[in-house]
């Protein structure tokens, strides 16, 4: 038992930052469910339109969780003068938008170079995963070097 909560302590960064990575990809689901419903029931006529809006939206919500757990308990910066808040959630955005914008390149071109594997009768969910993997680990990188520093 001893080995065990040696473990998590030094590994309690990673841990917590996964655990709340998942939390996280539950309100984007979550929030993209909801809102692509009432979006659809309002934009009658264009279901991509629907989509888009509620693709962008759940973005926001997922990426405002995120901003403060991985400020409050990942990387447990706890100042909130507005200069710093500020500076984080400015670095933090960024880096979600090009993390998401190298993910909304890679998929596509990993695929056209032959990484198209199917997974779950999902064609190019190998890259999916692999490109997933990648942007989780880029995430974590920039918000510990870059935008929560110590």
């Amino acid at each position: 038992m001893n080995l065990i909560k040696k473990l998590f302590i030094k590994y309690r960064e990673v841990i917590d930052y996964l655990f709340w990575g998942i939390l996280t990809t539950v309100v984007s689901w979550c929030s993209f469910g909801l809102f692509s419903i009432s979006f659809n029931a309002v934009i009658k006529n264009s279901v991509s339109a629907a989509i888009i809006c509620a693709n962008i939206l759940s973005w926001l919500c997922a990426t405002a969780f995120a901003f403060v757990t991985n400020k409050l308990w990942v990387f447990r910066s706890k100042s909130w003068n507005k200069k710093i808040v500020f500076t984080e959630l400015s670095k933090f955005v960024s880096a979600r938008m090009a993390t998401g914008i190298f993910e909304l390149i890679a998929v596509p071109l990993l695929v056209k170079i032959g990484l198209n594997q199917t997974i779950l009768d999902v064609e190019g969910m190998f890259s999916k995963i692999l490109v997933s993997i990648i942007v989780v680990i880029l995430n974590y990188l920039l918000s510990k070097i870059f935008i929560f520093k110590k």
